[in-house]
């Protein structure tokens, strides 16, 4: 196996396997400059006595000598463990002595005499060789014996650092080739993984109508853990245990009414409050003299007797409707669409059934947000006149219901630092779109006008509205009361993939009858049963 490290030269490592390991790198350097200056000595004296006086081979064995007793000196004295200035004297020398071989070569052979040679270059060269030798041998007999010692120690210290060094480096490229082969293995294993996801993917579609009740559930039990308010229970000046529910804004959202003997009765009352509050249906009252005593019982919603029944019919163009129909024979809702098969109107309208109870009230006066989720399950937001008409939509989808209001927010508070910008589409039709400081579109009209005065009207709307307008988090479904073109108060339930599921079948002269009838449809609604009718019964 060889002993060569990694980023280590060839004859660094002959020395530390043949030598021995050093301590610093003039220690390898003077050894190799020791063998080489003895190799030239050899060739170089070989040569002399196989050339002729004044020939080329004469010149090249000279040289070869010169320059091999100048290695023969500079090699192991450099290898001591010498001060700085000893060893820059040392190089000082050498390089002295190799001008004087320089001059050598160029008086050669006119300039050399075989009796006495040449005296400048016998000088220089000279001179060379006692101030390498003075590096070596008089500097350190003259300096401080403490620092010579601290500078040994000073170069073992620096020698092990780098052979610590050395070591980290070998092992980072060991850590980098094990992090190479992870990286490895986990690329083996994307397209498992991707198939995975995959398949996840398909059954969480397959899954989805199913889980959406129960994702609602969990996204309402998230935002009751998230609270922004706190129960405080406390003994009244009484002596009795009350209970209030307070936001963090120091706001009382709601208190217990009435006082307990027992600190346990009044935590039972929370508890109470926590577990029958979130999915509670509202049920607008018209005014406090109409509110039920307080021990007075009601029925749930899916326990009262219901005043309405569900007809399933087929219409003559042979598609599938409902409607629903209250005792006295008035129509108070229908579909407002027609199915293909009869077992698609019969989910519409156990879908009806499930969405009246809890669905909330959107409050269009004249306009109102509607927070969202789309068919694609992301959040987004539309502003809906009271004539029902969306006047704008953001045109983009959020994973997130708290970005979709964020996005919301942003359009209410900061609508005068935005810029309405209007433009011709490619059907010469004209449209608008709101756009924020950095270029981003953050809203945009959703329809096209004929002409361009109908969309500056629209802007002014927005303009006029959006920052008064009221926002609504959908949950499944949502309650819209509007006017129609006839000036008249009606309602509808829209999904919250803003599909309208029920209209009402009767405008109303007040907007208050309107809520009236959407408080019956609330309450009748869910327990009503289903009645199929025969085409005959289309006209009754």
């Amino acid at each position: 196996m060889s002993s060569h490290k990694s980023g280590e030269s060839t004859f660094h490592s002959l020395y530390r396997t043949r030598v021995g390991d050093p301590e610093t790198a003039d220690e390898i350097r003077g050894y190799w400059l020791f063998v080489v200056g003895v190799v030239l000595a050899v060739a170089g004296v070989l040569l002399f006595l196989a050339s002729e006086p004044q020939g080329g081979i004469r010149q090249l064995s000279i040289v070869m000598v010169g320059v091999s007793m100048l290695l023969l000196l500079v090699g192991p004295v450099i290898r001591l463990p010498l001060q700085p200035r000893a060893t820059t004297l040392v190089y000082v020398g050498a390089t002295i002595a190799t001008i004087g071989i320089v001059y050598f070569v160029a008086v050669f052979p006119g300039g050399w005499s075989l009796r006495n040679g040449n005296t400048a270059v016998i000088g220089i060269y000279g001179l060379g060789l006692l101030v390498a030798g003075a590096g070596g041998v008089f500097v350190p007999l003259l300096a401080d014996p403490e620092s010579t010692t601290d500078v040994g120690e000073l170069r073992r210290e620096l020698a092990a650092l780098d052979d610590v060094l050395a070591d980290t480096a070998a092992d980072e490229a060991d850590l980098a080739t094990e992090i190479a082969d992870l990286r490895r293995a986990v690329g083996a294993s994307d397209d498992a993984v991707a198939t995975l996801g995959r398949a996840v993917t398909a059954l969480s579609q397959d899954l989805a109508d199913a889980e959406t009740d129960r994702d609602e559930l969990v996204e309402q039990l998230w935002e009751h853990r998230t609270s922004h308010a706190r129960f405080e229970l406390y003994e009244d000046s009484r002596g009795e245990f009350r209970w209030r529910l307070r936001h963090r804004n120091g706001q009382i959202v709601a208190s217990s009414g009435e006082g307990y003997t027992q600190r346990h009765n009044a935590q039972n009352g929370i508890e109470s409050v926590r577990h029958n509050a979130l999915g509670a249906m509202v049920l607008r009252i018209e005014s406090e003299a109409a509110l039920a005593d307080a021990g007075e019982q009601f029925e749930l919603v899916d326990e009262t007797k219901s005043q309405t029944t569900f007809e399933l019919y087929e219409d003559r163009g042979g598609e599938f409707r409902w409607r629903l129909r209250h005792d006295n024979g008035n129509i108070v809702a229908d579909g407002g669409e027609g199915y293909s098969r009869r077992r698609d109107a019969r989910d519409a309208i156990e879908r009806v059934q499930s969405h009246a109870g809890p669905a909330e009230y959107l409050r269009v006066d004249p306009t109102g947000f509607e927070i969202y989720r789309d068919g694609a399950d992301e959040w987004r937001w539309r502003l809906v006149h009271r004539n029902g008409n969306v006047l704008a939509d953001g045109g983009e989808g959020y994973s997130r219901r708290r970005d979709a209001r964020r996005a919301v927010d942003r359009i209410r508070e900061g609508i005068d630092e935005l810029t309405f910008e209007t433009y011709e589409d490619a059907a010469d039709g004209w449209r608008w779109r709101l756009k924020a400081a950095n270029g981003q579109i953050v809203a945009d009209g959703g329809e096209g006008y004929s002409r361009k005065s109908g969309v500056d009207d629209a802007i002014e709307r927005v303009r006029a509205y959006a920052s008064e307008a009221d926002v609504l988090d959908i949950g499944v479904a949502a309650f819209e009361v509007y006017v129609d073109n006839a000036g008249e108060f009606r309602w509808r339930l829209r999904h919250r993939n803003g599909q309208i599921v029920a209209t009402g079948s009767e405008g109303y002269a007040a907007k208050s009858k309107a809520e009236n009838a959407v408080d019956q449809f609330k309450l009748n609604a869910p327990a009503s049963v289903i009645e199929d009718l025969d085409e005959a019964s289309e006209t009754a």
